[in-house]
């Protein structure tokens, strides 16, 4: 289990993380979102102790990561998988980090064999590409078969078979019963991947509940609506206060329709005598709940060209 206390991390005026608080539990996916800027990174180096907390607490399993000996037993993380020896092979690389955490050197092969890198063992790092430097850094992650894992955006450079097999690898650690927190800032990842989501902005806890509750703090409820008249339906549900766009390809005749429940609309079709075809109503993504919730804590916006 993760624990983070009241966390506050300042560099000299700038406050990176803002009494953060939550917890991040077993047998489950974790997933951790912010925007750019948001003290992801920085609240992810507190909890593994490679930064110093300026208030607050950070614990795994109840105390400080740098009170476990031989860490890699108790917590594996992938943080940057491109800050490795780049003159190295593989094998060597998880070698070193075996023999200083006094774990068995039967366990590197294994780990390699599990990451899909049996056959590039004996490759040097720094001919790996970003994919395979990923694959590594989880296989680095395994090595001491921990309770906790931590993975910081673990699916950049994959291709979709590596991201299919990193989905399937989260879900089957969670199921073991072991905690895994993952930060990532694919929201499609989030909804494949994750139980329960940690959002924070400018530091600060937004918000620490399932996915499914935190999709569902969105106000852009939609209902998708079919009919062979889309013209005329348009024109009356926009009368009644509705917003109305096409929904998919053109000649679809679907329309995608904000500000009415799907019963008003249904209402206002009989009574025009308007056949409808679809009446479906879709819950926001977790993208568009994301976009909403965090509005107010991004960072650096982008202006339009004029």
């Amino acid at each position: 289990m993760i624990e983070v206390h009241e966390l506050t991390k300042r560099y000299g005026g700038k406050t990176a993380v803002d009494q953060l608080s939550f917890t991040v539990r077993p047998g489950q996916v974790t997933g951790f979102l912010g925007p750019n800027g948001a003290g992801k990174s920085t609240t992810l180096r507190v909890i593994l102790g490679l930064e110093a907390p300026t208030g607050g607490t950070a614990t795994v399993s109840g105390v400080p990561f740098r009170s476990h000996s031989r860490g890699l037993r108790h917590v594996g993380a992938l943080l940057d998988a491109g800050q490795v020896h780049g003159g190295r092979t593989a094998t060597a690389h998880l070698s070193a980090l075996a023999r200083s955490n006094g774990i068995s050197p039967r366990r590197v092969a294994e780990v390699l064999h599990e990451a899909g890198l049996a056959e590039a063992a004996g490759r040097r790092i720094g001919g790996f590409s970003l994919g395979m430097k990923q694959r590594l850094g989880v296989a680095a992650a395994l090595l001491g078969d921990p309770p906790v894992l931590m993975f910081d955006e673990p699916v950049n450079g994959m291709d979709p078979e590596g991201v299919l097999w990193m989905r399937r690898l989260f879900r089957r650690l969670a199921s073991e019963g072991r905690t895994v927190f993952l930060s990532s800032h694919l929201m499609s990842e989030m909804e494949n991947t994750a139980d329960r989501l940690v959002v924070i902005g400018r530091g600060r806890l937004i918000a620490a509940e399932s996915v499914r509750e935190f999709a569902a703090r969105s106000t852009s409820l939609r209902v998708v609506v079919g009919t062979r008249r889309p013209a005329e339906l348009t024109a009356l549900l926009s009368a009644a206060g509705a917003s109305v766009e096409p929904e998919g390809p053109a000649g679809a005749e679907k329309l995608a329709v904000t500000g009415l429940p799907s019963e008003r609309i249904a209402a206002l079709a009989f009574e025009r005598g308007i056949l409808l075809d679809e009446l479906t109503t879709r819950a926001a993504s977790l993208e568009e709940a994301f976009m909403q919730l965090t509005a107010d804590s991004v960072e650096y916006q982008a202006g339009q060209l004029r």
